[in-house]
């Protein structure tokens, strides 16, 4: 008796290919999130005006929103051709250690990014227009 055993969808092969690339990135963006990070941490150690200190900070929030894309890529290629399809091969590969680390890594880099949306970007004021 043969078995029927559905195929993984070609949009789903395609996607995982493309998460593939996606997440060899990763380590690039990574570092690029870091030294943002250390650009806004010397900067508030020096007491830089908010100007400065808002320009830093929308770096660091374009980099971590970069090598958050790139852990996310890198969770879904992880998780294998079936869990773009199937819910449930999603949720065990979640469970197994090189997933769960990618769902980590993904959390916390979503954790750092909306800290510093929430607490390091300053709110600077628009400038009012001047009428005539």
């Amino acid at each position: 008796m043969a078995f029927f055993r559905p195929r993984v969808s070609r949009e789903a092969e395609v996607r995982y290919h493309a998460d593939q690339e996606i997440s060899k990135s990763y380590p690039e963006l990574l570092d690029k999130a870091r030294q943002a990070e250390e650009t806004l941490l010397e900067l508030r150690a020096a007491a830089a005006d908010d100007i400065e200190l808002l320009a830093a900070g929308r770096e660091l929030d374009r980099a971590l929103t970069g090598a958050l894309r790139a852990a996310e890529a890198g969770q879904r290629a992880t998780f294998g051709v079936k869990a773009y399809d199937d819910r449930i091969a999603r949720r065990k590969a979640r469970a197994t250690p090189d997933g769960r680390m990618w769902t980590d890594e993904v959390d916390r880099l979503r954790t750092l990014r909306e800290a510093n949306r929430l607490w390091g970007i300053p709110s600077v004021p628009r400038p009012v227009p001047t009428t005539r």
